[in-house]
């Protein structure tokens, strides 16, 4: 097979290289950029250590502790991070000067409330912001430093924001208020109820309640006299600023979901869904080993086969009238479209029925991304993210306060699913522009568009762009994007004139950055495949190299002979784009005449990118392989199709048929590593967790000769009994679309096993429930089959926490193939 290089010159760095110079290896008739020769399997074996289960399954301290949730402080020269404690789980803040040597020193508790403000909102005129600490409000002075502490409460203050007027605005529960700065007074803006309230007489009434009023005079005099009261409150709160009457009432049973307070104070945009909207029924997960000795009976999420559909009402809130309007989505695009017509037809078919297709309107509610509801910096429009219950359509959508409507500004429509990541959307003020993501070319790239006017494309070509920061000015978009190579991550800038992009970094691996308040650096967070997360920074008035911050891997680490594994385009025997995949190869694969044995890793999530240039998170997985190799092993880590990074079409391959696209990828990664590799077909094993488990069963039950054997660790037998969230998107639901769950769930394909099965599942995992386990094992009972066993971890979560835990399952995939390749 034709085997698509890496062109760029792809440094792949080893911990323990002391070097830079360039190699390249030879593999048959290709040639692949590789780092020194330190970095190639054969040099990394030259190393006398010994890579051994007991020490990579060993609690990760070992190795080190990276900096996480890392910002900048105020004056632009100090960062913070946390970094977890040696042997347990709590963190510490740090803070380190970016001049000065070492990695910091620990923030004071006494002093955590001055600098704990990584959430922090700025005023109009940049010199004072407003933050949390521990659930009550705190307001910083940036000249002096000095901090007013505005709330001492036991309850949990939250969404603190400056007002228009300097005030400060926060959240208690589904009460809003307002703190004077001024006469440090404590005003209620609106209390957000949900009981029924007394219903105004232009509340639609039932029949038989219309009828009641229309033929009894007594009780149409009783309505009126009530609505004249309700009007006297209202006009007497509205005309009296001494009078508090901020109540609106939303109706029992139901609950807030979104509630988005106007910079502005006058305002607010809410979001009211069904109390159990989010689930028509739980379920119960026993938890058998508590600290009491009992059986604890843990309620859970339901399935997707139980999940029933619901539209959200959203209502504007005029604070200053005390009046509530309902805000119909008729006016959006599609908003009655029957888009799952097609799949209605073809689940109808199978059954011998017709289905007629009909206009009707869709569920349609706030989408549940970090940010949905937008305000303009002074209040006077906002940018509200909705979705479509069936997944198909995302709208971004204005309110003309005037006539209480929404107006369209975007539609996005996708016939397979939307994404739940690039979702990301704001104001530029300063021109009443709105700037937003979306994957309408085919790969996720920014917009900018006027309330009035046209779209237009900032960013194109074949990959992906999130994380936006927009300068202070509003004249430029900061912006993380894989634009050089699927696997390498660097940090841009665009011009919102001149649409002009400019490459910040260009440090290869991974990268992700925060900009300090002054503009002048970024802060970024750098991995390579073999190097953990460190900081560093990037002074953008120099454009001087970036200047590592951290150096918080351990020596024994950096001791260690890891394999680099190379980054591969494979192609496709299905597609043109290339399954770009991680392969690591052991000391003279290509030279001996006993073709090698092979693993393929398959990672979890589906919807996740591992053959990238970074710091893997299957690190355990990544320290494995190297152990692997060190033994001889090929080993290949594919990102195949459904996998992050790869733009839309890539994503939304395995719509209606999960399992799939994905296995024939696995077969075209076992084919290049018969042809490239020197593998024997014969001797090539999988294994992965979660998604990496459904893949494989399906590989093992629908292309039974493709492995020899394999491990799946918290797997999914079913779809039916995973969560709505992720699996409606890709399989619809099970009521409309029965046909796509039979066909990728590998319940229904057990017959298909003949070779060695290992099935490690953990107990109280309320992601993928033990359940799938159980059920899978009773089918394969049934079915008399005699190649698998089963391995129960009584008190693991999806993601295992105990090493012993760890090192057990690894020693049982460990010998698997040991005794099978």
């Amino acid at each position: 097979m034709k085997l698509q290089l890496i062109a760029a010159a792809i440094s792949i760095s080893l911990v323990a290289c002391a070097s830079t110079a360039q190699k390249k290896v030879a593999l048959e008739s290709h040639t692949i950029i590789t780092s020194d020769v330190a970095a190639t399997p054969s040099a990394g074996m030259t190393n006398s250590t010994t890579i051994t289960l007991e020490q990579i399954m060993s609690d990760p301290d070992w190795f080190g502790r990276s900096p996480e949730s890392w910002y900048w402080g105020d004056d632009s020269q100090t960062v913070f991070y946390q970094q977890k404690r040696q042997g347990n789980p709590l963190r510490d803040l740090v803070q380190k000067n970016v001049s000065t040597e070492g990695n910091g020193d620990l923030v004071k508790l006494a002093q955590m409330h001055v600098v704990a403000d990584s959430n922090a909102i700025l005023n109009n005129t940049r010199t004072h912001e407003v933050y949390t600490f521990e659930g009550n409000v705190f307001v910083k002075a940036l000249a002096t430093q000095n901090v007013q502490q505005l709330t001492y409460t036991s309850a949990i203050e939250s969404s603190a924001m400056f007002l228009t007027n300097g005030n400060v605005a926060y959240r208690v529960g589904n009460v809003f208020y307002a703190h004077d700065m001024s006469s440090q007074k404590i005003i209620e803006l609106a209390n957000l109820k949900m009981t029924d309230g007394e219903k105004p007489a232009t509340e639609p009434l039932s029949y038989i309640a219309s009828e009641q009023h229309e033929l009894i005079e007594y009780v149409a005099l009783k309505q009126r006299n009530k609505d004249l009261r309700a009007e006297q409150k209202r006009q007497l709160r509205v005309k009296n600023s001494t009078v508090t009457q901020t109540n609106f009432y939303f109706g029992k049973d139901n609950k807030i979901v979104h509630a988005s307070l106007s910079p502005a104070g006058d305002k607010l945009v809410v979001s009211v869904a069904p109390e159990k909207s989010s689930r028509e029924s739980s379920d119960i997960m026993p938890n058998y080993i508590a600290g009491d000795g009992h059986i604890k009976a843990e309620e859970v999420r339901s399935r997707v086969a139980d999940n029933r559909q619901y539209a959200e009402q959203l209502y504007v809130l005029d604070l200053n009238q005390g009046t509530k309007a309902l805000l119909n989505y008729d006016s959006l695009p599609g908003f009655d479209e029957d888009v799952l017509a097609n799949v209605r037809k073809e689940n109808y078919a199978r059954e011998g029925k017709e289905y007629k297709s009909q206009k009707s309107a869709r569920n349609i509610h706030v989408m549940q991304s970090w940010d949905p509801i937008q305000w303009q910096d002074n209040g006077k429009h906002v940018a509200i993210m909705l979705e479509a219950w069936d997944n198909k359509d995302r709208w971004i959508a204005t309110v003309d306060f005037e006539q209480k409507s929404l107006v369209s500004q975007h539609r996005l429509h996708d016939d397979a699913w939307i994404n739940y990541s690039f979702n990301e959307m704001g104001w530029l003020s300063n021109s009443e522009r709105l700037y937003y993501l979306s994957e309408e070319s085919g790969y996720a790239h920014l917009y900018v568009k006027p309330i009035n006017g046209k779209a237009k494309a900032l960013t194109t070509g074949n990959f992906e762009v999130n994380d936006l920061t927009v300068s202070a000015d509003e004249q430029s978009i900061y912006f993380k994007a894989n634009k050089k190579h699927p696997g390498i991550y660097e940090i841009y800038n665009v011009e919102l004139t001149s649409g002009e992009v400019k490459a910040l970094t260009d440090l290869g691996g991974m990268n992700d950055y925060a900009l300090s308040p002054d503009e002048s650096k970024l802060l970024i967070q750098h991995s390579e495949i073999t190097l953990p997360p460190e900081l560093y920074v990037k002074n953008l008035i120099s454009n001087s190299e970036a200047i590592r911050l951290t150096h918080t891997v351990s020596e024994a680490f950096l001791a260690m002979p890891w394999a680099a594994p190379n980054v591969v385009a494979i192609e496709s025997s299905h597609q043109d784009q290339p399954i770009y995949s991680k392969v690591y190869l052991p000391t003279g694969y290509d030279q001996s005449t006993t073709k090698n044995r092979a693993v393929m890793f398959s990672h979890g999530a589906g919807y996740l990118q591992n053959s990238h240039l970074g710091w893997s998170g299957y690190f355990r997985e990544y320290m494995f392989h190297s152990m692997l190799v060190q033994q001889g092993y090929v080993v290949i880590d594919m990102d195949y199709r459904a996998s992050k990074g790869y733009g839309r079409d890539w994503r939304t391959a395995i719509y209606r048929h999960m399992g799939k696209p994905e296995v024939q990828d696995m077969r075209d990664g076992v084919n290049w590593l018969v042809e490239n590799a020197n593998v024997d077909a014969k001797r090539v094993g999988t294994y992965g967790g979660s998604y990496g488990g459904f893949l494989t069963l399906m590989s093992m039950f629908t292309d039974p000769e493709l492995f020899q054997s394999g491990s799946a660790l918290r797997l999914v037998s079913d779809w039916a009994y995973y969560n709505h969230g992720y699996t409606a998107n890709i399989l619809n639901t099970p009521a409309d679309d029965a046909i796509a769950y039979e066909r990728s769930s590998p319940i229904y394909f057990a017959e298909g096993l003949e070779k060695p099965l290992l099935i490690n599942a953990p107990m109280v995992d309320d992601n993928v429930f033990f359940q799938d386990t159980v059920r899978l094992v009773q089918r394969l009972i049934e079915l008399e089959k005699q190649d698998f066993e089963t391995a129960i971890y009584p008190v693991e979560p999806h993601g295992f926490v105990q090493p012993s835990s760890w090192l057990n399952e690894y020693r049982r995939i460990y010998k698997l193939f040991e005794n099978t390749l």
